[in-house]
């Protein structure tokens, strides 16, 4: 069973930068992409917004307009690990930040989710 694990979530004040991360087991048909979705604490009925996704092979990064020249995406190979850089957050940015990995085939897998505060 493939597992995903996201780590780095906390409360910080408006501004502030933190970093997630996002750890997956080895994948059998191997990755073809990763990315990052959010949700608002304590409001599951809200679909997961998305963040960035970065594709494995080329490395081409995508954003929501909403984290556009805040947020960046990296990836390293040798781990399949994924960090998320997030720069300048504001309270808009507080949610449950889950991971999703796609293999070649197609399957999805997601993380538990990691919660960030964004609070003075």
């Amino acid at each position: 069973q493939v597992q995903v694990v996201e780590s780095g979530g906390g409360l910080v004040q408006p501004g502030s930068s933190l970093r997630l991360s996002c750890a997956a087991s080895e994948i059998i048909l191997g990755l073809n992409s990763m990315g990052w979705y959010r949700q608002p604490p304590g409001n599951p009925g809200k679909d997961r917004e998305f963040v960035a996704h970065i594709d494995w092979v080329g490395g081409t990064t995508y954003y929501a307009d909403s984290v556009k020249g805040r947020f960046t995406i990296a990836k390293v190979n040798t781990k399949n690990t994924v960090y998320l850089q997030m720069n300048t957050l504001n309270p808009e940015d507080t949610a449950v930040y889950y991971c999703k990995v796609r293999d070649f085939d197609g399957v999805e897998y997601w993380g538990k989710g990691t919660l960030v505060t964004v609070s003075s």
